[in-house]
């Protein structure tokens, strides 16, 4: 499977800030410690890229560091490395629709940025672009988030759209506050603190049905890792190998997928990455023949 990472998303961080590089080397160590991944450097996207989603106004915004937000530092260079992070979405996206599967591992997050402002850690909204893009060639996709908060971001710019659903399982009530409710195309599936793997799983079983039922031409997957028992921000309670469970589950979909990574801040991200994709990697997607 192709990882999309770049050394550079190692290169800027904000004192005592959880989004720290810390986390994106401890995946990059544990991917590595195993056989069947091979890692694939990322360009940056173009402004037309994130037109698609943002206003110029956003976009001016962060490339000249004239945005405040309390959760979103603003970095030196910024731009730069959120301009990577979604190419680094739009490159798996590519790679999904050829090979059947690909991983963004790229930070900053994303799915907290709505059209005109930052939040949550998030600039630019990653995977909102790469899906954007797919849109434009006349594509049918499906976004499930299973960061452990809701992607206000992404639901605001596509509610409403009739070729995306989007569907997510998060904490309530947590940072951001939304995702009480389902709206329109928006599967939302709220979730008290205290969930464990088997409440999960039964909730992620419901969503899939509903992306099944859509029948999408690609599969995107806001994949966070603060679910786990273990993460500072939230009060899930999965263990290790409920992820393992939860990438078979996706996997049954048997759809070409591309993973974003988002959130997830416990020392243990590493050895929950191996085994959410051991649990989608048994039985993978393969292009149909021309």
């Amino acid at each position: 499977m192709k990882v999309i990472y770049s050394e550079r998303c190692l290169e800027y961080t904000s004192a005592e800030h959880p989004e720290s590089p810390e986390r994106i080397r401890r995946i990059v160590d544990a991917l590595k410690s195993e056989n069947g991944y091979a890692f694939v450097e990322p360009k940056p996207c173009s402004t037309d890229d994130l037109l698609l989603v943002h206003t110029q106004e956003h976009i001016d915004r962060v490339r000249n560091n004239e945005f405040s937000d309390a959760d979103t530092p603003n970095i030196p260079d910024i731009y730069r490395y959120a301009s990577l992070a979604v190419g680094s979405a739009i490159t798996a996206s590519h790679i999904a629709e050829k090979e059947g599967v690909a991983f963004s591992l790229a930070r900053p997050p994303g799915h907290h940025a709505e059209r005109e402002r930052v939040g949550g850690f998030c600039y630019f909204n990653n995977i909102a672009v790469a899906v954007a893009k797919l849109l434009k060639q006349g594509k049918k996709v499906a976004i499930l988030d299973i960061d452990v908060h809701h992607g206000n971001g992404t639901q605001d710019i596509f509610l409403g759209k009739e070729n995306v659903l989007y569907c997510s399982l998060h904490q309530v009530p947590l940072y951001p506050g939304t995702g009480w409710r389902s709206e329109n195309n928006c599967h939302n599936f709220p979730l008290p603190p205290g969930t464990d793997g088997k409440q999960y799983l039964e909730a992620l079983r419901l969503g899939i049905q509903y992306i099944r039922l859509f029948k999408p031409d690609i599969l995107a997957v806001s994949v966070g890792f603060d679910t786990y028992k273990g993460d500072p921000l939230a009060q899930l309670k999965l263990e290790i190998d409920d992820y393992e469970d939860i990438g078979m589950e996706i996997r049954k979909l048997n759809k070409s997928t591309f993973f974003v990574l988002e959130g997830g801040y416990s020392p243990d991200i590493g050895t929950c990455v191996v085994k959410f994709f051991e649990g989608f990697s048994p039985i993978l997607p393969h292009k149909k023949s021309a």
